[in-house]
C-alpha cells in the first residue's frame, strides 16, 4: 500500500524523524452506529470493522478569522434593586433539581467520538483514522455545530492536521485517515495522540468542542484497532473562563422576554496587569437573523463584576421556538479591538444547562428564574 502511495505522487510533509502522509479515505462505514452500546476506550472486534474504500480525497484546512468587532452604543436600563429579589419573586435554579439552592454551573456533556490505531513495522508507518464523532454540543446559535477534529503528536504543537469540517452536524462522519510515515516505533511510544474536536465559526475564533488524549506506550499498536472516547473539556484554558448569573423572565400576555444579567465571577483575566473590564452583549436572534442588541455598562477592573441590569425583548409567542438569546461578555479595551471572555446560547436547542433554563423560564411565566452559567469559547 505505502508504495501505492507514493507512485499517486501524494505530498510528503516532513514530520521530525520521520514523513507525515495524509490521506482522506471514504471507508463505508453505515450509517447505524454499531457501536453505540460500548464503553470507553472499547476496542471493536476486528469482525465488526468495515475495509477501507480505494477512493480517497484531501481534507481541506479551515482558516481563522479576525475577532469581532467592537460593541456598539445601544442604551440599557438599570435595575438596582434586582440582587434584593433573588430572596423574593426570583427562583434560583440548579441543573439537577427543580427546587435546590446549588449555583454552581452545568457540567455539559461533549459527546464522543470513533477513532482508530495502528502501526506498521515493516513500513515504520503509524496510521490514525478519524471515524466520526456522537451528540457533539450545539456551539453556533442555529442550534448546530460545524465540528472538526485538529491531530497532534505531543508533545510537538507546531505540527497539526485538520479533518474536514461537517456542516451543520452533531454526529459527524469524517472516514478520513492520516499516515505518519517512516516514524520509528520507539519515537511512537514516546508521544501522546491528542485529538482537539472544534466548531468552525467563519466569523470568528472557532470554538472548542472537547478534547482526547491518548498515550501511545499505554496502546496495542501492532493491530489497526477502533476506539470510542469520550470528549473532556479542552484543557488549553478554553473552559476557565468564569461563570454568568442570568435571570429570565417571559411574560406571554405582553409577548416578552426579560433578560437580567446579575453578576458573574471568577472571570479570566484578559488583560496583561491581570484582570478585565467587564461588559456584556444581549443579542436576541431569530433563526440565524438577528432583531435586537442590549449591552450593559462596562466595569473597571473587575473579574466578579455585579451588573444588575435588565433588557427586555419583545418575543411573540409564535417565534418563541426560532429564539436564540446569545449573552458575550465582552472585555472593554480602549486601545485595541475588545476581547471576547465567553459566550452563552440560551434558547429551546442550546447545551443541556441552556435548553433547562430555557423550559423553566417558560413553565414559570412572570417569574424571574435565575441560574449559572459557565461561559464557553
Amino acid at each position: 500500500m505505502m508504495g501505492q502511495i507514493k507512485k499517486r505522487g501524494l505530498d510528503v510533509k516532513s514530520f521530525l524523524e520521520g514523513k507525515m502522509v495524509v490521506l482522506s479515505l471514504a471507508i463505508g462505514l453505515a450509517e447505524q452506529d454499531d457501536f453505540a452500546n460500548l464503553p470507553d476506550l472499547q476496542e471493536v472486534p476486528p469482525s465488526q470493522e468495515t475495509p477501507p474504500d480505494k477512493s480517497r480525497n484531501m481534507g481541506n484546512k479551515p482558516a481563522n478569522s479576525p475577532k469581532g468587532q467592537p460593541p456598539d452604543a445601544d442604551g440599557h436600563s438599570s435595575v438596582s434593586d434586582l440582587a434584593n429579589s433573588l430572596t423574593g419573586d426570583m427562583v434560583m435554579l440548579s441543573p439537577g433539581s427543580e427546587d435546590d439552592d446549588h449555583e454552581g454551573p452545568v457540567s455539559e456533556k461533549l459527546g464522543r467520538i470513533q477513532f482508530s490505531l495502528g502501526y506498521s513495522f515493516q513500513d515504520t508507518t503509524l496510521t490514525v483514522k478519524i471515524l466520526k464523532g456522537q451528540d457533539l454540543p450545539a456551539k453556533d446559535f442555529s442550534g448546530t455545530s460545524d465540528p472538526f477534529v485538529k491531530i497532534y503528536l505531543l508533545p510537538d504543537r507546531k505540527h497539526k492536521l485538520e479533518t474536514k469540517v461537517k456542516r451543520k452536524n452533531l454526529n459527524p462522519h469524517w472516514n478520513e485517515t492520516f499516515l505518519f510515515e517512516g516514524f520509528p516505533y520507539e519515537k511512537v511510544r514516546e508521544r501522546t495522540l491528542y485529538l482537539q474536536v472544534l466548531d468552525y465559526d467563519r466569523f470568528s475564533r472557532n470554538d472548542p468542542i472537547g478534547e482526547v488524549s491518548i498515550p501511545l506506550n499505554k496502546v496495542e499498536l501492532g493491530q489497526l484497532k477502533t476506539f470510542w472516547k469520550d470528549l473532556k473539556p479542552c484543557s488549553d484554558g478554553s473552559g476557565s473562563r468564569g461563570d454568568l448569573l442570568v435571570s429570565l423572565c417571559y411574560n406571554p400576555t405582553a409577548n416578552t422576554i426579560t433578560v437580567n444579567i446579575i453578576k458573574a465571577r471568577n472571570l479570566k483575566a484578559m488583560d496583561i496587569g491581570g484582570t478585565s473590564d467587564p461588559y456584556v452583549k444581549v443579542w436576541l436572534m431569530h433563526k440565524d437573523k438577528r432583531v435586537e442588541k442590549k449591552k450593559t455598562v462596562t466595569i473597571k477592573r473587575c473579574l466578579n463584576p455585579v451588573f444588575n441590569e435588565s433588557f427586555p425583548f419583545d418575543v411573540p409567542a409564535h417565534v418563541l421556538r426560532e429564539t436564540t438569546i446569545i449573552i458575550t461578555v465582552m472585555d472593554k479595551d480602549r486601545l485595541s479591538r475588545n476581547d471576547v471572555i465567553g459566550k452563552i446560547y440560551l434558547s429551546w436547542k442550546s447545551g443541556p444547562g441552556e435548553v433547562k433554563h430555557w423550559k423553566d423560564m417558560l413553565s414559570r411565566p412572570r417569574t424571574n428564574v435565575a441560574q449559572w452559567h459557565a461561559l464557553k469559547a
